[in-house]
């Protein structure tokens, strides 16, 4: 018999994404007209726990990241492997594999990872902290990639 021990972790990650144009653009619509898609996908997803609601995602990436074009997503997964495979095995994989035509290559890390206490929601500037550690000392067990992940401590 296995005993599954109650979660202490989930996984928190950040990506963002700076827009070629805002959303009301003809150039973004082939993005914004499958996000709802996305977003329900995700929600119902193995793994998936929470999303930050983008409602007033402009609004915060402009005055956490100084970009009212960068866009915002960051989510609550129960493990690494539920996230990768929502992210590369689902049709969310559609949307990464035609993101030159909506968003401007990033000349830095734009996606970072880190273990929060279950129950514990991160806000945007948190999650921007993290990136900066990331950027500044590359993968650590407070902040990684799917390329170098951690395990929770």
């Amino acid at each position: 018999m296995v005993i599954k021990m109650p979660q202490k972790y989930h996984l928190a990650q950040l990506n963002i994404a700076d827009a070629k144009a805002d959303s009301t653009s003809e150039v973004m619509q082939g993005f914004f007209s499958r996000i709802t898609e996305i977003h329900n996908l995700a929600e119902g997803s193995p793994g998936y726990v929470w999303r930050y609601d983008d409602e007033e995602g402009a609004d915060v990436a402009e005055r956490v990241f100084g970009n009212p074009l960068m866009l915002i997503n960051m989510t609550l997964w129960e493990d690494i492997d539920s996230l990768r495979h929502f992210v590369y095995k689902s049709i969310h994989k559609e949307l990464i594999q035609g993101r030159e035509a909506w968003f401007n290559k990033m000349p830095e890390m734009y996606q970072v990872m880190w273990w929060v206490p279950v129950g514990h929601i991160p806000s945007i500037q948190e999650a921007k902290d993290k990136l900066e550690l990331l950027r500044k000392h590359g993968p650590t067990a407070e902040a990684f990639t799917f390329a170098k992940k951690f395990d929770p401590s």
